[in-house]
């Protein structure tokens, strides 16, 4: 997105005049009665009116509509339930959608940008979308910048203008330059005045795009929609032969045109074509993915793109921001220590001046409440804070008694000249315990013109060295090991000192090494894929590193997942698969993350990545079934419209199987708990199952049916109901291998589809409704054993593909993944591992 025109400067015609009293509220109600809001998109979904077309309006219900709209009008309504089938997935699919962007979109109301302006002489904090022209906004660092401000006269701020360049190198602005929206304050603070609210300011088309419903890289999506085109292309002429064959069953086109026994042979073509369709399978995606989002909500989760649960499941490299993730991300001053040297007069006075601009930044705060003033010293002359530079000065006049000037700020920055090494090495001792170090130093007089760009100057002397701590959250050392357990690679990157940053991971748990020093990074991309995938720990990271860095586990073939808290990550954040930000990250960080915890807490993770490798490992379960399901059906079709034989069921009798082997069971199965970590591959695993499998009921069916129409003594409705045996029996066993490893609600549900078997051919009610009936006994005992023996060929096709589960030990289907993660029999925690693991 191009940045043009006012670019820095305010444009023509614009008042830069304002009162310090802001608006009053008769202003503020006429430009809101006007429209002149700062209405931006804040939805985190699709519109009730897309969600009503993505599962209403598409290819595969216009022919299911279409076969169910030409059954009504033939009179056989009864063979028409699958197109109740269809309208209720559609109305589960909206509703479930629906459901889960009411949650979502609740949650982002509350985690809306907030901004502080001055109203009536006073400050009130208000949405983002309350500001209007002209209104006086206060800034402060960290803030984002949420409609188009013209900065007034005042301390220069710094600006991290990424989101709209793509460049995160801080931009220095000074007052009467123009604050475009979506811009960060990395540095300073101040007072700007609103020029552009609404559409007409960048925040519009930058929120637009942020929060627009997407869906995230997704194998399964990818794999369904490959099947999906296969099954569109076969449908059309599938739908040819199987029609022909069935008016040639009937005495020819001539012969059932003219005696009307074209309708059964439309029946029996529309059986087939209902058949290949898997209705249900898009379905049970959506439900899963759609559970997991509320699910997730429940715990304070926002997710902000559904099919974001899937890359949970995927990703096997965490990568942590330390400050607001491992710790809380306050900042509380910890002690003073001596320099080595007598400590110059006015120190005090000094730490006061810095702890009197407390919104500047959380050191200063914390400098404030440790050394309070009700009225510091005036300066004369400041040097404000800079992430460039790393430090900041303030100059008292030759009378007061803290003359000369005083600057503080990181050691590596402010303890350079040649009598600082001691303090030098002392400051280093001090971060290496994990402390946040700062260092106070005086100089007698002025600061040369031009320090500010050329550089300290020598003569500095030390005075103290100041010590901050970081309260390490409670449940970090467990989270951190929850994830190495589960295999899951944690990495922490963080722009802090690497000897703060080894410490505190020592301090948690994480290893007992230094971190890697982020500026010696190697600028190869191959050299820096090879140091990322060696080392855990990095320090000094600046944004566009963090950036790089997810970019070298992403080439490596990693699925990552990134957490923080600051605009510093917001690149990094933007670049992983998935991102993840704290409660205390900036708007502009949680606009761009898929999910945000809510409450902050750090122990909500591992709940997190529980809940995609539950929606993945259920949909890949039901998918089994489903393209099992595909697979016998289209053959059967093909096979039926060759040989010119007549199709095996009626539409009712597909149904009647459909809803007890496939679609009430995995409806269930869908929300199974449970899950293990996702192996690439999807499709490839499915199919390796469902191909031969579904080939192997679809044998059985046509034996048995081919027998049954050979022999004169059978009638139509006994080769029907003998195939409806076969069927039923071959698709409850494929239910069975795909619902391993089993537990008693699996078990009830499985008991629960036999007995609905039983029931469909014992029951007068169901026996003359789907037309079934016990077939005769000439008929029943080759039926059950050609089922027995397809239930024993998929149980061996099922050992042939099936691969370790994580649950127990136990086998599920698919192919052995590339490095097996076992868990503990009760399916909770993970067994320990020597590390982290390495794909």
């Amino acid at each position: 997105m191009p940045i043009t025109g006012d670019h820095g400067v305010p444009g023509p015609g614009v008042d830069i005049r304002h009162s310090r009293d802001g608006l009053s509220t008769a202003e503020v109600l006429e430009r809101t009665t006007a429209g002149r809001v700062n209405s931006v998109p804040t939805a985190t979904s699709r519109s009730v009116r897309e969600i009503v077309q993505a599962n209403v309006f598409t290819l595969f219900n216009a022919v299911v509509g279409g076969c169910f709209i030409l059954l009504l009008v033939l009179g056989q309504w009864r063979d028409a339930l699958f197109g109740l089938s269809a309208i209720s997935n559609s109305l589960i699919g909206i509703i479930q959608e629906y459901r889960a962007k009411r949650s979502l979109d609740q949650l982002a109301i509350l985690q809306a940008a907030r901004n502080t302006v001055v109203r009536n002489g006073a400050r009130q904090t208000i949405s983002s979308e309350e500001l209007v022209p002209d209104d006086l906004v206060v800034l402060n660092a960290g803030d984002q910048v949420t409609a188009d401000l013209l900065l007034l006269a005042g301390a220069p701020l710094e600006l991290d203008e990424s989101l709209l360049t793509g460049e995160s190198e801080p931009v220095p602005k000074a007052g009467g330059a123009v604050l475009l929206s979506g811009s960060l304050i990395l540095a300073g603070s101040g007072r700007a005045t609103v020029l552009r609210v609404g559409p007409e300011t960048f925040a519009y088309r930058l929120a637009a795009e942020a929060r627009r419903f997407s869906l995230v890289t997704s194998e399964i999506r990818r794999g369904l929609e490959k099947v999906f085109a296969v099954i569109t292309w076969l449908l059309l002429p599938t739908a040819l032969l199987l029609t022909n064959a069935q008016m040639l069953e009937q005495g020819g086109w001539a012969g059932a045109m003219g005696s009307g026994r074209w309708v059964p042979a439309a029946v029996g073509a529309i059986a087939g074509i209902m058949a290949m369709i898997p209705l249900g399978l898009l379905l049970m995606t959506s439900v899963a993915f759609a559970v997991g989002g509320l699910r997730l909500a429940r715990q304070k989760v926002l997710i902000q793109e559904l099919a974001a649960v899937e890359v949970l499941a995927r990703v096997d490299v965490l990568c942590l921001d330390k400050t607001g993730t491992l710790s809380s991300g306050s900042i509380e001053f910890d002690a003073l220590h001596d320099a080595g040297r007598p400590r110059a007069p006015g120190w005090q006075a000094a730490l006061e001046w810095f702890g009197g601009n407390a919104e500047a930044s959380s050191t200063a705060a914390a400098i404030g409440t440790a050394f309070p003033a009700l009225q510091p010293l005036p300066e004369q002359d400041s040097v404000p804070f800079s992430s460039a530079r790393k430090w900041s000065s303030v100059t008292f006049g030759p009378e007061s008694a803290a003359a000369g000037t005083w600057i503080l700020g990181a050691p590596d920055a402010v303890l350079g000249s040649p009598g600082s090494a001691a303090a030098h090495a002392q400051a280093a001792a001090l971060a290496a315990t994990g402390l946040r170090t700062l260092a106070l130093a005086h100089l007698p007089g002025p600061l040369p013109q031009g320090a500010a760009e050329d550089g300290l100057p020598l003569d500095l002397v030390p005075v103290l060295l100041l010590t901050f701590r970081e309260s390490i959250r409670r449940d970090a050392a467990a989270t951190l090991d929850y994830f190495r357990r589960q295999g899951v690679s944690v990495k922490i990157i963080s722009g802090d000192d690497p000897r703060t940053v080894a410490a505190l991971a020592r301090a948690v748990g994480f290893g007992t090494g230094v971190a890697f020093d982020a500026r010696g990074l190697p600028e190869d991309s191959l050299r820096l894929e090879e140091t990322v995938e060696g080392c855990d720990l990095f320090g000094s990271v600046t944004p566009s590193q963090k950036r790089d860095l997810i970019q070298a586990l992403k080439r490596r073939g990693h699925t990552v997942a990134m957490t923080g808290d600051g605009v510093n990550d917001v690149l990094a954040l933007k670049e992983a698969d998935l991102g993840i930000a704290m409660d205390s990250a900036s708007p502009a960080t949680k606009a761009v993350a898929r999910l945000v915890l809510l409450d902050g807490r750090f122990e909500r993770l591992p709940a997190v990545v529980d809940e995609g490798r539950r929606a993945i490992s259920n949909i890949e379960r039901v998918s089994l079934v489903f393209l099992s399901k595909t697979v016998y059906a289209t053959v059967i079709s093909v096979v039926t419209g060759i040989m010119l034989l007549a199709f095996p069921f009626l539409p009712r009798q597909l149904s009647a199987l459909d809803g007890l082997t496939i679609g009430l069971p995995s409806f269930f199965l869908a929300l199974q708990p449970g899950g293990q970590r996702y192996a690439p591959g999807f499709l490839r695993r499915s199919l390796a199952f469902a191909l031969p499998a579904g080939a192997c009921a679809a044998l059985c069916v046509l034996a048995v049916s081919v027998y049954a129409q050979s022999w004169e003594g059978y009638s139509q409705e006994d080769a029907q109901s003998a195939a409806t045996v076969t069927l039923g029996l071959v698709a409850a066993w494929i239910l069975v291998l795909a619902s391993r490893p089993l537990n008693w609600t699996k078990a009830l549900i499985l008991a629960g589809m036999y007995a609905g078997l039983v029931l469909l051919f014992t029951v007068p009610l169901t026996q003359d409704f789907f037309r079934v009936d016990v077939p005769p006994a000439g008929l029943l005992v080759p039926a059950a054993a050609v089922a027995a023996a397809g239930c024993l060929a998929i149980e061996f096709i099922g050992r042939l593909t099936r691969r370790p589960s994580t649950a127990a030990g136990r086998p599920v289907l698919g192919p052995l993944p590339l490095e097996p993660v076992p868990r503990e029999a009760d399916g909770g925690n993970a067994g320990h591992r020597d590390g982290p693991a390495r794909t």
